[in-house]
């Protein structure tokens, strides 16, 4: 299931500062000048138990001499394409202005579901002059202050409301889905037609050759799932083209909609920092996760190639370690059905249901012969755990102080968890609460 809200609107209006609150970071650059974003930020927001995807747009000019403009325009037209709900911010100050209005015409032709939030209303004053962006025709308005959170409350329950009424992404999948995910050119329409034994994807050595995401059953050797060639994620630097910033949106919202992703990462470069960037995408998802080096037989081994290299991959993508590590060739076939295997082993963990009972007796054993640090003379005593029942691997420990435990800690639960039970390849989440 995927959600994804595109913040628009002309330049200047705060549209990164709101950016930033959603996604409780400072990831996008906020400055008093005009046209400071000018590549799209990603970011993962939650509000009242719903995760979504935060796109934040370079501001909408027209007749603008900037040899960016043209650029920033283009993008905002695709993010709202690809977007299933457009969050329009306009500024108080300055009412509604022609480049008001030139957006609101692109969004009413749009179709897609709209919010208008007006920003920089910090005073009752303010929350009478907002009345006039009713004249935009785009519906109900909402006063909110970007810089200080007054009225976001209210605006995100607006927005999850209207992603909830988007019923074609909240369609549960019968199948399981696995992506295929990684940089361009690291061989993954290589690896999907080497499975589907066919020339099923155009391969060529120039990078981004696939630019949509392809979805294909498969249905041999005992398996049964929807695989997915995804186009190659770059670094958003270097996201120039328009199909191009097409082809990483698709790529994300493949992410968000997919059980299990295999992530490949080509063995003559290692693991950069773009891959990196997807590893955690895809973590913070909370997806499945199987990392496979491709193009391996064009490396020189010794006997302890694989080791040394599997051991730089671990500690580049510690805590979350314990991942399957597979080396393979598209081209040769090597090792590419055994990914398979270990791919549909990762999606029954992800489903892995632990008896309470059984949780209890392991890690409260655990957690007795290393209880939690005591805080300012105060002990802190876990006396009950259960698995939460969401549809991805969540525990609760219910304490007298969850407050007072720290990370470090829940760390350690969870490598406890890991030890006991099988969760290989899935992100699980640990949570303390009041007993």
């Amino acid at each position: 299931m995927s959600r994804i809200l595109a913040i628009v609107g002309r330049p200047n209006v705060g549209k990164s500062t709101l950016f930033n609150r959603l996604i409780e970071s400072r990831e996008a650059i906020v400055d008093e000048v005009s046209g400071v974003t000018r590549d799209r930020n990603y970011g993962k927001s939650e509000w009242n138990g719903k995760v979504f995807s935060v796109i934040d747009t370079g501001g909408y000019v027209v007749n603008s001499d900037d040899v960016f403009e043209s650029e920033i325009n283009k993008q905002v037209h695709l993010a709202i394409d690809e977007a299933d709900v457009i969050l329009f911010v306009v500024d108080v100050e300055l009412g509604i202005t022609d480049l008001d209005d030139a957006v609101a015409a692109i969004l009413r032709k749009s179709r897609k579901k709209i919010v208008v939030a007006v920003n920089k209303v910090d005073n009752n004053q303010r929350i009478m002059d907002a009345q006039e962006f009713y004249g935009l025709g785009l519906g109900e308005i909402f006063c909110i202050s970007s810089m200080t959170g007054s009225g976001t409350g209210d605006l995100l329950d607006q927005v999850i409301t209207t992603f909830g009424e988007s019923g074609d992404n909240d369609e549960e999948h019968e199948l399981p889905y696995l992506s295929v995910v990684g940089r361009p050119n690291v061989g993954k329409s290589s690896f999907i037609n080497t499975l589907l034994d066919e020339e099923r994807y155009i391969v060529t050595d120039v990078a981004g050759t696939t630019r949509d995401s392809i979805h294909t059953r498969y249905n041999k050797f005992g398996h049964d799932f929807i695989i997915i060639d995804t186009a190659g994620l770059r670094k958003k630097g270097k996201v120039h083209d328009d199909i191009e910033f097409y082809s990483v949106l698709r790529s994300v919202r493949t992410i968000e909609s997919s059980d299990v992703c295999l992530l490949l990462i080509d063995a003559t470069r290692g693991l950069e920092a773009q891959d990196m960037n997807i590893f955690n995408l895809i973590v913070r998802n909370k997806k499945g996760v199987v990392i496979l080096v491709n193009k391996w037989d064009l490396i020189e081994k010794d006997g302890h190639s694989t080791r040394k290299v599997e051991e730089e991959i671990r500690e580049r993508i510690a805590p979350f370690t314990d991942v399957p590590i597979l080396f393979i060739s598209a081209i040769t076939k090597q090792r590419v059905y055994k990914a398979l295997d270990i791919a549909m082993q990762v999606h029954k963990n992800r489903k892995n249901r632990i008896k309470t009972s059984k949780l209890n007796d392991v890690l409260l054993e655990a957690i007795e012969k290393y209880p939690p640090p005591s805080v300012k003379g105060k002990f802190i005593k876990i006396k009950y755990v259960t698995q939460l029942p969401s549809p991805t691997p969540a525990f609760a420990l219910f304490a007298n102080l969850p407050q007072y435990i720290k990370e470090p800690y829940r760390r350690y639960i969870e490598n406890q968890i890991r030890a006991n039970f099988d969760f290989t390849g899935v992100p699980i989440q640990v949570y303390f609460r009041q007993k």
